[in-house]
């Protein structure tokens, strides 16, 4: 039971970050837990996180989705929770991976504001609708996670569906996003030298100083959400671009694309922080795409493309799947990504910028409760 609890938790770490790159919807974690009628089970249980993620992957069709989520300091030590979940929680936030506060406020709708994110809560916003507008007139922008049939879904607050809907990143957002910031504070987990620890998916590698989640703001001034200090500019922080990966229709995992750093693609490459596609693929696909595929570099604001492979790849102009359309990109061949040119490795497996490049497959995307035991997990009948 506890390794199985372990492995689901481990699962469930691989979807929360704080890049604002990747994140997908923002959420308060000491909310979260404590939906019990999710489970039907105990007053908070750290695995609810879980079954709302996969709810959210859901309602996106697409995998590997990240929430962005804020925690009161005060649920590190929450004797409501096991004492493994209480381990857990801390050591995402030392790694970077969740924001930790000693008084959220009103920090989650300033996050949502700042990257256009949706807000996923039941709480009631309305004494906020002032200062943050969308609350009230973009439907879809705030959801409230609620039991269904086969697990949690989503009612917005305001307006019909219960899609989650991404706005536009404020002018304030894009500002602050524009630079790096270091907190004085030593070993602050955000904002340590420009950088922080962090992790996306099933790889714990350190995340790049362009990962950095947004500062807070105190009377206009750019502060460490989790010391409350003013923060010092960093410099430009570097160029970005947000790739993803379709395989049989579906968005498996986007990644973000820094200059200067190159991110090997294929069935199982080496390199470190590489996008392994190999539990995607089947038998042909494998012995088709090699372990080190493709290579993506971002350079002065463009997206080079280069095979690095055996077999070759194709450029697929536009997103036109068809055949006569289809660029060969031979072994060693490099190429200047247009906006909506997709990377096809085979039939089926593409690559592309993740705002060109729609998700929509006939299947569900994978759960990241699928080691959870029966029993830590009671779906209530609706």
């Amino acid at each position: 039971m506890r390794f199985e609890i372990s492995k689901v938790l481990d699962a469930i770490e691989g979807r929360v970050c704080t890049d604002p790159s990747l994140a997908r919807a923002v959420l308060d974690l000491a909310e979260v837990i404590r939906y019990q009628d999710l489970d039907s089970g105990r007053p908070a249980n750290l695995l609810r996180l879980g079954m709302v993620i996969d709810a959210l992957a859901r309602e996106l069709e697409e995998d590997s989705v990240p929430v962005y989520a804020i925690v009161h300091r005060a649920l590190l030590s929450d004797a409501d929770l096991t004492s493994n979940e209480r381990m857990v929680v801390r050591r995402w936030a030392d790694d970077g991976l969740v924001e930790v506060l000693d008084n959220p406020g009103d920090r989650m709708l300033e996050l949502a504001d700042l990257l256009g994110l949706p807000v996923l809560s039941r709480a009631r916003l309305d004494g906020l609708r002032n200062r943050f507008p969308w609350v009230a007139d973009q439907p879809g922008r705030v959801l409230a996670p609620v039991p269904g049939a086969g697990g949690p879904v989503f009612i917005a607050h305001v307006g019909g569906g219960n899609v989650p809907v991404a706005g536009t990143r404020s002018a304030t957002g894009t500002k602050l996003l524009a630079r790096q910031w270091r907190c004085p504070e030593p070993g602050c987990a955000l904002f340590a030298g420009g950088g922080g620890g962090g992790a996306f998916a099933d790889l714990r590698v350190d995340r790049a100083p362009a990962g950095q989640p947004p500062p807070t703001l105190r009377n206009g001034v750019p502060t460490c959400p989790r010391h409350n200090t003013r923060l010092g500019d960093a410099g430009p922080r570097p160029r970005t671009e947000v790739l993803a990966v379709r395989v049989g229709g579906l968005i498996r995992r986007r990644f973000v694309l820094t200059e200067g750093q190159a991110v090997l693609i294929g069935r199982a490459p080496e390199q470190q922080g590489g996008i392994t596609l190999g539990q995607w693929l089947n038998d042909e696909a494998r012995r088709w795409i090699s372990r080190s595929h493709v290579q993506f570099e971002l350079r002065v604001g463009e997206v080079i493309v280069t095979d690095v492979s055996t077999n070759g790849s194709g450029i697929r102009p536009s997103g036109s799947m068809a055949e006569p359309d289809r660029i060969p990109l031979k072994p060693q061949q490099s190429r200047v990504l247009a906006a909506n040119d997709m990377v096809e490795l085979y039939p089926g497996v593409q690559i592309g910028r993740a705002d060109e490049l729609p998700s929509g497959a006939p299947f569900t995307p994978t759960s990241v409760m699928a080691e959870a035991p029966t029993m830590a997990m009671r779906l209530p009948r609706v």
